[in-house]
Formats: structure tokens, sequence, C-alpha cells
């Protein structure tokens, strides 16, 4: 039997009363991004049997009184409320609206009711914050939109957050990235549910990959969250953003910062989410990224431009992060970058260009030797579109997934 199979017959087995796993609730707030909410709606609402996909059950459920204004003006009216989640054996939480805003406590019940029954309880992008508000999430490994990451793992501590995953599976709590993320961890669900072919045949369907390799290493920004700005940690990070061509390692930076080692990286965890030698060298690399982009340099020239000791230490890093060698990578931007217009986005052209990562393995032992469904009614009003939310840097943890793009449960 599969890993995954194991673990959706364990779920299985915890489920209690009225619950089915075939009745999946999808959870809606207003403010919501309509995208990411029409994701799980799509899979688990439309009836596919005639192409081989299993039938699920719908239930499209308010998490506070209604309409639901989201994306655009729109408003929603689900056609269930908060006591329709008791009959669901999976619950999925869409994209919060905004994650300085508590959810409603009534939701929060619910959650953790579910759960306590066992349903499988699942968090779309920032459906993240929502499910960490619950405590579902505590000591257990997460993910979410690496912009929103720092402020996950910096309000809610005892996440493990890791925001290189296109999402997470912990058994019974699931996890994604943003987004798209939010196909590939629904189509997982599927897999497990159902196996391969049944995931495959909705793939195609949806007419898009079955599984993706890589995460969301190509995507990572290198901004801050805002709240190192008072810190006075902010002027050595600083400091490094604006040295990275010179070699330097986090014991020169706990220097300037007049602590131990140990003192600093906790320091520096705590403020960011990140281990601070991840977030060095997630820097570096996004400086080699730009001078591959925008200078004729050689490899080994934009090496030592970047602070690396070595060519072979850039390729390494390179790689794993981006899932391709730094020549690759300028080859595949120069070869699709528009004549006499502004450059297409890097992460397209990888997405059609670029070689996969290659395996978990590989990359854990590189990174050890280196330091029916329910009706929606939707109204057009004259509201303006959902808040929108503020970004941070990426965090980490150490390990990678068993699948590309994907950390299953041990």
């Amino acid at each position: 039997m599969s890993q995954d199979s194991a673990t959706a017959t364990e779920a299985a087995r915890k489920l209690t009363g009225r619950r089915r796993r075939e009745v999946v609730a999808v959870l809606l707030f207003s403010g919501g991004p309509i995208f990411e909410s029409s994701i799980p709606l799509s899979v688990f609402g439309i009836d596919r049997q005639d192409a081989g996909v299993p039938r699920y059950r719908l239930l499209v459920c308010g998490g506070e009184e209604g309409p639901l204004r989201t994306t655009g003006g729109l408003e929603l009216s689900a056609p269930y409320g908060l006591e329709a989640i008791s009959r669901a054996g999976t619950v999925v939480v869409p994209a919060w609206r905004s994650i300085t805003s508590p959810p409603p406590a009534e939701a929060l019940d619910a959650l953790r009711r579910a759960h306590e029954e066992g349903a499988r309880i699942v968090g779309l992008c920032t459906g993240a914050f929502v499910l960490a508000a619950a405590g579902l999430l505590d000591g257990r490994p997460a993910t979410t939109h690496w912009m929103y990451a720092p402020t996950l793992a910096k309000r809610y501590p005892s996440v493990h957050v890791d925001p290189r995953e296109l999402f997470v599976d912990d058994g019974d709590v699931l996890t994604s990235a943003g987004t798209a993320a939010g196909i590939d961890l629904c189509l997982h669900i599927v897999r497990t549910d159902h196996g391969t072919e049944a995931a495959g045949a909705l793939a195609r369907r949806l007419v898009v990959p079955p599984r993706r390799s890589g995460g969301q290493e190509r995507y990572l920004d290198r901004s801050l969250p805002e709240e190192i700005g008072s810190d006075p940690l902010a002027e050595v990070v600083a400091w490094a953003l604006e040295h990275l061509h010179e070699q330097f390692d986090v014991e020169t930076l706990a220097a300037r910062a007049y602590m131990s080692r140990r003192t600093f990286d906790r320091r520096f965890r705590s403020l960011t989410g990140s281990a601070p030698l991840q977030w060095l060298i997630t820097q570096r690399v996004l400086q080699a990224q730009r001078l591959l982009e925008t200078s004729d340099y050689s490899v080994d020239e934009v090496a030592g431009r970047c602070g690396f000791r070595s060519p072979v230490a850039l390729r390494g890093h390179f790689r794993r992060q981006l899932g391709s060698s730094p020549a690759a990578y300028r080859a595949a931007y120069r070869a699709r970058r528009p004549q006499g217009g502004a450059l297409e986005s890097v992460a397209t052209v990888l997405e059609s260009s670029v070689p996969s990562q290659g395996s978990a393995q590989s990359r854990r032992t590189a990174a050890a030797a280196s330091p029916g469904p329910s009706p929606v009614t939707a109204v057009a009003t004259s509201g303006g579109p959902a808040e929108q939310l503020k970004p941070g840097p990426e965090s980490y943890v150490p390990g990678r997934p068993a699948l590309p793009g994907q950390r299953s449960a041990p």
C-alpha cells in the first residue's frame, strides 16, 4: 500500500457521526479572492465521472453572514452555513481575506470540531492563517504563499513553516502555497483518495500537469517583513544585502549584531521566520539571477560578484533553488526575451524551458554537503477589490519533500 493510501485509510477510520470522506465542504469568507475560492469548487463540485473521475459531493458554506463580497466587487451567496460542515469529511479553506485580520470565532470552532471528529482540513494559500488561528497547525509542518510565510512563522511560532513547498500533506491537515498551488494540492487529494489514474484524468480535463516538479524557490523575492524595520537587526540585514559581493558568513553577521551565533540565529528566525544561513544563500542566488539576466559576466565572474567561494558552490545552490544551471538559466531567459519590449517573466521561461530539479534524495544529499454541485450566486456590485496583502521574505525549515513540490507526512 502506498504512503498516501495508508494515510487516507488511517484518516478515514477516524471519521465519526455523519461525516463522509466524499463530502467536501468549502468555507468561504467575505473579501476572499475569487480565483483561489473557485479552485476547490471546480475540482470537487463538477461531475466528471464520464472522464473517470470519481464524484465528490460539494457543500459551499458561508463562514460568516452574507452576502460575501469578493474580487471585482462580486457578491456571493453561499447555499449552506457553518452547520453543513458537520457532514463533511474534508473541509477546505481557500485564501483568507487578510493576514492581519482574525477569522470569525464561530468558523474556528467549526474547524476544530470537524478536525476532532476526523475530518481532513485543507488550507489553500493564506487559508493556512485560518487553520493556524484554530490551532490546527501547532507543531505541524505547513506552507503558504512565500510572501506571507514569514508572517505566519512569526505570528504562530509553533508552526513549522516551509515556504519552499507547493503543498504540505501532514495526514489530516494539508496546506498549499499561493494560487495555482491550490490546484496541485486538490489534485493530490484526488490522487490520495482515488489513485493516480483518477488524478491524471482530472488534470487532463483541467489542462494542467498532474504533478508539477519543483517548489516555490524560483518565485522567491528578497523583501523582508515590515516588522524588521524598527529592529536593531535591520541594520545588519541591510549591510548584508549591500555587501553580497563579499565573502562573509553568518558568524560575521552575528559579530556585527554583537551577538553569539546561537543568539543571532534565534533572533533572526524569530523576526523573519528564516534561518540566517538559508536566507543568506537565497539572497546570493537571487543576486546571481539578476546578474545572469542583466550582464554578460561569465558564470565564474557571477559567482565572485555574489560572494560564493567558487563557481561550484554557485552552481550547486543555484540548481537546488531554481532547478537549473546558471548557464541554462541565462540561455532560457534570453531565448524568450521579446524584442523591443519588456522582459518576459523568468518563472514562465523556466516552466517551459528548464529541466526539473531532480530527486528529493539528491537535493537532501546536496544540501547536507553544503552549509452534485452546490449552486453559488454571483451579483455585481459597486464595491472594490479585496484588501491587498503585504509581502515578506521566505522562511525555511530543514527537509525536502518525498515528491517534487510536495511534503507529506512521514
